[in-house]
């Protein structure tokens, strides 16, 4: 599977989602961002449409220095708030996908956040390597 030009992911091998999604938040948290959500989409499919799926989590991360000069910005940038990250079973362990902040905040060209999408962007992939 190709990635997105919207995502940077990196494949932990042996991994579970359960210890992938642990390591995640930690590696978040190192690097300045929380985790304010987590979805955990298998569960939520099989309860509201009783349908089986793989192991996914999709957690809502969040930068508050960051987010905070974004909404300053542009007070409407919430709607492309929080940063999202994946965590999904995949073959020999768990991928761990990550939104790219720069090319979500294309959507909003006309806000002045450029600089903090690349600051989100580089903190983000340092989180990445840190898995």
């Amino acid at each position: 599977m190709s990635e997105p030009s919207y995502a940077f992911s990196k494949h932990l091998e042996g991994v579970s989602v359960d210890q992938a999604v642990e390591r995640v938040a930690e590696a978040l948290k190192a690097n300045g961002f929380g985790v304010l959500t987590k979805i955990d989409v298998k569960d939520t499919l099989k309860k509201k449409i009783d349908v089986d799926f793989r192991p996914y989590v999709i957690l809502g991360a969040c930068n508050p220095k960051l987010a905070h000069r974004a909404l300053q910005g542009d007070p409407s940038i919430g709607l492309l708030l929080p940063c999202n990250v994946v965590v999904q079973e995949a073959e020999g362990g768990a991928l761990v996908s990550f939104a790219d902040p720069k090319a979500m905040f294309e959507l909003a060209p006309d806000a002045p956040i450029e600089d903090i999408a690349t600051e989100a962007r580089r903190l983000l992939q340092q989180a990445k390597e840190q898995l």
